[in-house]
């Protein structure tokens, strides 16, 4: 059972997390418009038509994140969707042979979104 002091910690971390996650993909998301670093990134993951499509999903799933504080499902729909995106993103680091340290990234997200999918909505 959890106590009534520690409650509160466990509110607040659960929304720094869930901040933590929406700004990191609205900044990706937004970069997939605007950085030619990661349109070159994109060309090497073999997915350069794709580019604006992930950055208008990854944008999406951050909003979602952020309304989720009143429309629970809706975060955990935001939530799913960007851990499916970055379980993609494991795969598809896996197939052009990145290192584990340009894959960790990916893994991370997809790990942390998934938390959020089961515990923070």
């Amino acid at each position: 059972m959890e106590s009534t002091a520690t409650a509160p910690i466990f509110k607040q971390l659960k929304e720094v997390i869930i901040l933590f996650s929406a700004l990191s993909f609205l900044f990706y998301g937004t970069g997939c418009f605007t950085s030619l670093y990661l349109r070159a990134e994109f060309e090497r993951y073999g997915f350069s038509a794709q580019r604006r499509l992930i950055g208008f999903l990854q944008i999406c799933g951050s909003l979602a994140l952020i309304i989720g504080n009143w429309l629970p499902i809706l975060g955990k729909a935001g939530a799913l969707g960007l851990a499916l995106m970055m379980f993609a993103g494991v795969i598809v680091r896996i197939k052009i042979r990145d290192t584990f340290f340009q894959t960790t990234p990916a893994i991370f997200y997809c790990l942390l979104n998934t938390y959020l999918v089961f515990f923070a909505y």
